[in-house]
């Protein structure tokens, strides 16, 4: 019937962070949604997941519910969640002077201040659960892993196949499934090496401590503040998760050596096993501080192969209708800690589009909606992929920094926070509003309101206070 909404049918391979918010906002437009995900139930790995003030406000664009439950289960920064500690810490984890003994505090390097509320750390299975709360049952399907797709052609629906036989079809398909995305190896080619993830030769030992325990030994300001340890070929990370029940520690190490696969395309082999011990010999000789984190760690920990898309960069994240989104499209390393944040603006970019393709269409046929899916995600790929595969780059170069070994600063801290301070400018304070501007021209065929360079544009925001001690 003339004038009347048009429906799409929009089906999401994979159930992890960013493939749940995709869904929020996709419901949220009154687009139907349903997610295919590979496993029992959802589920994710890892530990601590961290959100920029500039990814809250994408998500407040997408569906205030996603804010409600980063809310729910977000730590800020500091001792008291009223008033909290807005500042990312840098400190010098390996010179120190032995001789002296009381020197047991790593000298602060810089301060970096994030705004209000500007980087909240999260227990990822935590948020996952309270995102789950807004998806209806209906919109899930489980035991459903991704193997391919056929194209009937304009005006029909795609029909996608799962690993058990069965099919089911869909206006269009979003790639959400991770790093070892099968959408972006369908999309890209089996025999492309940008269809998989590579080693990045550094490698991160990860662990949960309790509070009680790492205030006891580190004091209270210590484990209720983020702390970056730095120090040359590798550095450690600290934040307070779980309402401040746990500490987050993360530490890296760089790996020369190449990363063991059972297979050389499926790379599932992503971790090993490993003790406190590994971990007390590369810090061995660093500051107290350092160890006494180290000391927290249980016996026993798994070491994390950092994979990432850099070395062979998706040369397009669409074909037709089908596209990938986060990690299937981007996977970084977490130096910047904005990789999730970096996925949650590839959900507002497609929901909106796929917005203005439901509307363009309310009074076309399905083969008009056709075409305008495909419109809608070649757009999305104009202007989402320069921005993200510039972080992939970014952070692979800060990792460098933070380890002394990147070449404009090595360990000369005023170059450090200086790059440091611009790369996470560029990341945090995202043009958002331009971003949807440039959508909206590209998908009504105008001329973009700003070229390319809009796409990694940053506000202009007041200087960030730092200190350095010599």
């Amino acid at each position: 019937m003339a004038g009347a909404q048009p429906q799409l049918d929009v089906a999401i391979i994979g159930g992890g962070v960013v493939g749940l918010i995709m869904a929020m906002g996709l419901m949220k437009r009154g687009i139907r949604v349903v997610i295919y995900e590979q496993s029992r139930e959802f589920r994710e790995i890892g530990a601590g997941i961290a959100f920029t003030a500039n990814a809250i406000k994408c998500m407040s664009l997408l569906d205030p519910a996603i804010v409600a439950a980063v809310d729910a289960v977000a730590t800020p920064n500091g001792e008291d969640a009223d008033k909290p500690n807005d500042y990312v810490r840098f400190h010098d984890g390996y010179r120190w002077d032995p001789a002296d003994a009381a020197d047991t505090e790593d000298k602060l390097l810089g301060l970096l201040h994030t705004g209000y509320k500007g980087f909240q750390g999260c227990h990822r299975a935590h948020l996952l659960d309270e995102l789950v709360k807004s998806i209806p049952p209906s919109a899930v399907a489980f035991c459903k892993r991704f193997v391919g797709h056929t194209d009937p052609g304009p005006g029909e629906k795609l029909v996608l196949q799962f690993a058990d036989g069965t099919t089911a079809q869909a206006d269009a398909v979003i790639g959400c499934d991770g790093i070892k995305s099968k959408v972006r190896q369908v999309l890209l080619g089996a025999d492309s090496p940008a269809s998989y993830p590579h080693f990045s030769h550094k490698v991160a030992y990860r662990a949960l401590v309790p509070m009680a325990a790492a205030e006891a030994a580190l004091g209270t300001f210590k484990a209720r503040n983020q702390h970056m340890h730095t120090g040359p070929g590798a550095h450690l990370l600290h934040f307070p998760v779980a309402g401040g029940t746990l500490l987050n520690v993360v530490a890296f190490v760089a790996d020369a050596e190449p990363w063991p696969l059972t297979d050389a395309h499926a790379q599932r082999n992503m971790t090993a096993d490993a003790t406190r011990g590994d971990l007390e010999a590369v810090f061995a000789g660093w500051c107290p501080t350092v160890r006494h984190v180290v000391a927290l760690l249980p016996d026993m920990l798994s070491k994390w192969a950092l994979f990432d898309t850099h070395d062979h960069p998706a040369p397009t994240y669409v074909c037709q209708r089908v596209c990938v989104a986060g990690d299937a499209a981007h996977a970084s390393s977490p130096h910047h800690g904005g990789g999730a944040g970096i996925g949650v603006e590839d959900a507002l970019a497609l929901c909106t589009l796929l917005e203005m393709a439901t509307g363009a269409a309310a009074a076309a046929s399905q083969a008009d909606m056709t075409a305008l899916v495909e419109r809608a995600f070649a757009v999305y790929d104009v202007v989402r992929r320069p921005r993200s595969q510039w972080l992939v780059a970014s952070s692979r170069e800060v990792c460098d920094i933070y380890e002394w070994s990147y070449p404009p600063t090595m360990a000369d801290w005023d170059k450090c926070m200086a790059e440091i301070t611009a790369r996470s400018h560029r990341l945090w304070y995202f043009d958002i509003d331009g971003m949807l501007a440039e959508l909206r021209a590209g998908f009504d065929g105008e001329a973009s309101p700003n070229p390319s360079p809009t796409l990694v544009q940053i506000q202009v925001q007041p200087l960030v206070q730092i200190q350095v001690q010599p």
